[in-house]
């Protein structure tokens, strides 16, 4: 049995629904939906006039997405009834939505309102395939998929719920289920967050032993370089699991980083794939290293870089540990680190508390801040047996100003710091110099 989820995009009008119905019949497998493009944001605008006690303006968000539902339920379904059981599955999910207009709103309230996109893609797709003499089985997220009390997903309990639910429905020719959402410990309803709905068919694939996850979106599987500022980017085959991760994690939007996880500790392969290019192979993600080959580049905007500079730093113990439980201490995740004899130097991503930081870490030394910067970040085998990689990543950014570099920490990255201004043209130089020029097809 495989896992394939569908983004919102891939569900996000009647046309592209009918087009991932197509995909998933005939095969038994268990589907998993994000809510269609554009509801989660609706909601969550929704949710923010109610916080700010507008329930007039919530109103406004909600009527607009009901009219929009049902537009689209109108151009899904061919015959009366379903046509009039569509509505009426969006009808009561637009008046629950309503119901929150009315009384206090909390954090409790919002996670509810979030919840009812999913429901309402599944929900529909579901009746989409009954009226097409599909034999579907609706399996609620909310029974199956929780979290424990440290708010990370509890794989036993997964297991067990959804492998009965999969028994009482043993004739069913599809399982459709919703991404995203889950029950947290006390059995409230809450979500996985964004990219929740790749975390859920990684948890999933996992709780079932999938024979593989698949990922559809709307593009053809990661690129070896992001389309929208190099030329003649082409997919990446195969990847290893540590570097698709990497990638995610640097700038690749079509995976979440930390989604693949379960799959990887289970051995399940995910396979990237294209709704509107199904024939294109896409990319398959494992626990296989292809030996000796550079992958993909990726970026990461908005980045600061602190530099600490302090004689105290010279054979000194411990002073690295002091400066890093300041980073913690303002809940600040460090990306890089560089070291020397008399300094460091590190980037964050997060600046919310960077005035604070800096003031702490004055007491160490010389602090001194570069602002708007880019962390380039190029994937692949880079052990450090790989004689000759390294050298060609600098030497292709040879006209290029290279704030840090950092290398060593993973077997799968070399990450370098940029201006923000040179960002296009170091990306380009890198495709051009690790990929174009050698002619070869990337796997």
């Amino acid at each position: 049995m495989k896992v394939l989820k569908f983004g919102g995009t891939s569900v996000g009008t009647a046309e592209r629904m009918r087009g991932v119905a197509g995909l998933i019949a005939g095969g038994r497998n268990i589907v998993i939906l994000s809510a269609m493009s554009g509801t989660t944001n609706s909601l969550t605008e929704v949710a923010e006039y109610l916080y700010r006690k507008n329930p007039d303006g919530a109103n406004e968000i909600i009527n607009n997405l009901a009219v929009r539902y049902h537009k689209h339920v109108d151009q899904l379904y061919r015959t009366p009834e379903y046509k009039q059981r569509a509505k009426e599955l969006t009808s009561r999910h637009f008046d629950y939505i309503r119901t929150f207009t009315k009384d206090l709103f909390t954090l409790f309230e919002e996670r509810v309102i979030l919840a009812q996109g999913e429901l309402l893609s599944t929900g529909m797709m579901h009746l989409y395939l009954c009226e097409a003499g599909v034999n579907s089985a609706l399996l609620p997220a909310l029974d199956f998929m929780r979290t424990d009390r440290n708010a990370e997903p509890d794989p036993v309990y997964i297991r067990e719920k959804l492998n009965k639910m999969l028994d009482e429905h043993r004739d069913a020719e599809v399982y459709i289920t919703q991404g995203y959402i889950c029950r947290n410990a006390y059995g409230d309803i809450d979500n996985l967050q964004r990219g929740g709905s790749d975390y859920t068919a990684s948890l999933v694939g996992a709780a079932i032993c999938a024979e593989e996850v698949q990922i559809w979106t709307d593009i053809d599987g990661m690129h070896n370089n992001d389309p929208r500022f190099v030329g003649n980017t082409a997919p990446v085959r195969r990847l290893h699991f540590d570097e698709a991760a990497e990638l995610a994690y640097f700038g690749a939007k079509i995976l979440h980083p930390t989604c693949i996880l379960p799959a990887k500790l289970n051995n399940i392969p995910v396979r990237l794939l294209n709704t509107l290019q199904p024939e294109a192979q896409g990319t398959l993600i494992s626990n296989v290293t292809e030996k000796g080959r550079i992958k993909a580049v990726a970026a990461k905007d908005n980045i600061t870089a602190i530099k600490i500079k302090s004689g105290r730093m010279l054979l000194a113990t411990g002073f690295l540990r002091k400066v890093f439980e300041i980073f913690e201490n303002y809940q600040t995740p460090i990306d890089m680190v560089t070291t020397s004899e008399v300094g460091v130097s590190c980037t964050i991503d997060n600046h919310r508390r960077l005035d604070e930081i800096v003031d702490e870490l004055r007491k160490f030394g010389t602090v001194s801040v570069d602002r708007d910067m880019v962390i380039i970040c190029v994937v692949g085998d880079m052990e450090w047996e790989n004689v000759g990689f390294e050298a060609s990543i600098v030497s292709a950014l040879a006209d290029i100003p290279l704030r840090m570099i950092s290398y060593g920490g993973s077997n799968y990255n070399v990450s370098l710091l940029v201006r923000s201004a040179d960002k296009q043209r170091a990306l380009q130089s890198l495709s051009d110099y690790l990929f174009n020029q050698s002619g070869g097809e990337l796997c």
